[in-house]
């Protein structure tokens, strides 16, 4: 992870806007992913109850977290503190995004992320749900664009609004 890290450095020092960042860590994470081997055996089993997040490393600028998710797990409805560049190890991440129209949420579109798929994005507008929809243990390996260490968390707000089917013409 070292050569990673090194380069996820170099890219957060260009101090590109967040959504240029959190691209362009997607692109240095596709040619250098990590493997599921990242994790322990106990750590890759998960919990039975819950998804787990781990801070696997944490620098002012930036936290490396690993994400196991058994079959079914999701996450609440929630957006972020930063910018966030994100791979799927293993399992389906499946992932239904929303607008905030105040009083309500709309769902306005779906990702499918199946093993090897790795993406990136910057709030505002990153309001989601993440469910691993396979029948496999899920691993995600995520950068977030904050010091989660003293942070704690990388969710900026729960959503607790009711959520209407986008309207169709």
């Amino acid at each position: 992870m070292d050569k990673l890290i090194r380069g996820i450095r170099a890219i957060v020092a260009e101090r590109l806007d967040p959504k240029h960042t959190a691209f362009a860590v997607a692109d240095l994470m596709r040619t250098d992913l990590p493997g599921p081997d990242l994790l322990t055996a106990e750590e890759r089993r998960g919990h039975p109850d819950h998804y787990v997040s781990t801070v696997r490393h944490a620098e002012k600028d930036f936290s490396i977290v690993t994400v196991v998710w058994r079959p079914g797990h999701e996450t609440v409805i929630h957006d972020h503190v930063a910018w966030c560049a994100f791979g799927v190890l293993s399992g389906n991440e499946y992932e239904t995004l929303y607008r905030d129209m105040g009083d309500h949420l709309v769902e306005i579109g779906h990702a499918d992320n199946p093993p090897g798929d790795v993406s990136g994005f910057a709030p505002p507008g990153d309001i989601h749900k993440v469910r691993n929809t396979s029948d496999e243990i899920g691993i995600s390996f995520h950068v977030y664009g904050a010091d989660l260490s003293a942070l704690g968390t990388s969710v900026r707000r729960v959503y607790d609004l009711p959520v209407l089917a986008p309207t169709r013409a």
